[in-house]
């Protein structure tokens, strides 16, 4: 039998707070790409409650998955698999999305593929830039994560580092908290610090002895919490723009130099960035001018593939489910998924 020309992809996404599902051709083009995202309804709350996040997927997972259906024109007896992230991230969350992708898988009798989450993000950059293939370095940067990933194939991975604590995005949002931006806290950073100094306060840069490409945030985080607390007792005021502007480049500097110093080490002429943090400028363009120096070409993704969405889940299941992956009726949530984890 003759194989198909194209492979179409129906790709759902639910580890956090954005329900997402998107039609995904071949991996590298997406026809569609719903999104229904949370923000506003955690701002509330200060941060992401797992609970009502579930909730919320299985409000809104059927509408979107038919939106993402009918913008690509595509019906779902021409969708080749069912594609799903499940790991890792908010189990409850994540059951949402696994539930529904193996019940439409069955009763269509499609493919099922499990996706990880990371790999995803990776994957991010295949859609926007298709002349970039494995090998490549790949920082992904998170509110969840922080690692960087050799990238030796399609779906086979090595992490050469990784954050001992708190992700990049993690310590974004709890300092936005402590200087009075609240959730989310990634975008509001990157926005009031063009208007602060980034050299205005030194706030340290940690480097792991023995581990030179792995990452530590809790203490530029806790120098944070502690320069205010000491402004406090002085009854000195602070600079909301300074402090920003001084916090975000000491974690760009550490982020940029340990990703270089792991593509001079391993040789490589690519590198790439994904995740949320991705999206941050201020890293976009210390990223570009670092790679510029070295003649290393870097990619990343458009804000809105930075963030979770179904689009890179589509990407990264077509290569597994070129690969012959196909997981079965017992595929569950593992909010603790490692990623090479199949």
């Amino acid at each position: 039998m003759k194989e198909k020309k194209d492979v179409l992809i129906l790709a759902i996404e639910s580890s956090c707070d954005e329900t997402a599902a998107a039609v995904v051709r071949n991996g590298r083009e997406a026809l569609s790409n719903v999104i229904s995202s949370q923000i506003e309804l955690h701002t509330l709350y200060g941060g992401v409650v797992p609970e009502i996040a579930s909730r919320k997927h299985i409000e809104k997972i059927n509408p979107v998955i038919e939106a993402a259906l009918g913008e690509a024109d595509v019906k779902l007896e021409d969708v080749d698999a069912i594609g799903v992230t499940y790991g890792p991230g908010l189990v409850g969350a994540l059951l949402v999305g696994v539930a529904e992708a193996k019940a439409i898988a069955y009763a269509s009798c499609k493919p099922l593929i499990g996706v990880h989450h990371i790999e995803g993000h990776i994957a991010a950059n295949y859609i926007e830039h298709r002349e970039l293939e494995p090998p490549f370095l790949c920082l992904v940067v998170s509110g969840g994560h922080t690692h960087l990933v050799c990238v030796r194939d399609y779906g086979k991975f090595e992490i050469l580092g990784r954050t001992r604590d708190d992700a990049a995005g993690e310590a974004f949002d709890k300092v936005a908290r402590a200087i009075g931006l609240g959730y989310p806290g990634g975008p509001k950073i990157d926005r009031i610090s063009a208007e602060g100094d980034p050299d205005a306060i030194s706030f340290p840069r940690a480097h792991i002895e023995g581990h030179p490409y792995d990452f530590s945030f809790s203490g530029v985080k806790s120098s944070v919490l502690n320069y205010i607390n000491e402004c406090r007792m002085k009854g000195i005021s602070w600079n909301q723009a300074d402090i920003a502007a001084s916090f975000q480049k000491a974690v760009t500097d550490v982020l940029v130099e340990n990703s270089m110093r792991a593509a001079e080490k391993y040789g490589f002429r690519q590198f790439a960035i994904a995740g949320g943090v991705a999206s941050n400028r201020a890293l976009r363009r210390a990223m570009a001018e670092a790679c510029e120096k070295r003649k290393i070409r870097l990619y990343y993704p458009s804000p809105v593939l930075c963030t979770d969405n179904a689009a890179m889940i589509g990407a990264a299941a077509y290569y597994e489910y070129r690969d012959g992956v196909r997981h079965g009726w017992d595929l569950n949530a593992v909010p603790n998924l490692k990623l090479g984890e199949r």
